[in-house]
């Protein structure tokens, strides 16, 4: 049995749209509540969120976050939703330490809640909201293989029951979400799909083949038609350098209309 954290890089879908009963995210909830039924229960839960960039990696250091509803345009009760699940500063201390002994530099914030790429997941996965969550922010260089460095420094934290949540989505063209698909249009998201389907997944691929593939992930068939900007992507990455092999499991959706994948490092 390894060492390191259990890591799943999971979409998080439109919006609140997932907590709204929306059918086109139906496959994405049956899928993450059996995830969460077939993990064992975490002790802590750090989690990376497209939905939010700094300069430096900052992590949530406060006991109590609020919910940050960063989506707009929906119905009132979008913003009645409640997630009190407590943070956790002393594991956010931990990943503070386990980052900058890897030369990254961190900033604490006491102040920042939790965005919707955060409470949305873990209200389906984790509905009592009892697991102390911390945050840790995307770099806004949007660098791959500093993400995956990242994810190596969160290795150390093998502490029993730490789950490492990338939450994104492995399709995130907001134009084509809105657009009705074309022949060509599919074709692009299909094959995207199956480019980081093998990458994640082949256990034939050598780890330094795997590392390459996924910085150089723009280069992949339809890339930069799947993601126009990467930020739903390079939670991916932090995932993957937490696991540093081919993953344990993956899992096919359709959401939103559009062919996408989860995957998970246990």
């Amino acid at each position: 049995m390894s060492d390191k954290p259990i890591a799943l890089y999971l979409c998080h879908g439109g919006g609140p749209l997932p907590l709204l009963g929306d059918a086109a995210h139906q496959e994405m909830i049956t899928a993450l509540q059996a995830i969460a039924g077939s993990l064992p229960q975490p002790q802590a839960i750090v989690i990376v969120s497209a939905h939010w960039e700094t300069a430096s990696a900052t992590l949530t250091a406060q006991s109590r976050p609020p919910l940050i509803y960063d989506y707009y345009g929906f119905p009132e009760q979008s913003y009645e939703i409640e997630y009190p699940c407590p943070g956790d500063p002393e594991l956010a201390k931990q990943i503070q330490y386990a980052l900058e002994s890897a030369g990254t530099d961190v900033v604490m914030d006491h102040v920042r809640g939790f965005d919707h790429g955060v409470f949305v997941p873990l209200k389906i996965m984790y509905p009592n909201a009892d697991i102390p969550v911390v945050q840790l922010s995307l770099l806004a260089s949007l660098d791959p293989s500093a993400h995956v460095a990242v994810g190596r420094a969160l290795q150390s934290l093998n502490k029993d029951g730490v789950l490492v949540v990338g939450s994104g989505f492995s399709f995130h063209n907001m134009e084509a979400f809105f657009t009705p698909a074309t022949a060509e249009t599919r074709d692009k998201n299909e094959s995207f799909e199956r480019w980081l389907t093998e990458t994640c997944a082949s256990t034939e691929l050598a780890e330094r083949v795997r590392f390459e593939r996924l910085v150089r992930w723009s280069e992949a068939p339809g890339a930069r038609f799947c993601h126009p900007r990467e930020e739903h992507l390079l939670p991916l990455h932090v995932c993957y350098g937490v696991g540093s092999r081919a993953c344990s499991q993956h899992y096919k959706l359709e959401v939103l209309g559009k062919k996408s994948s989860m995957f998970l490092w246990s």
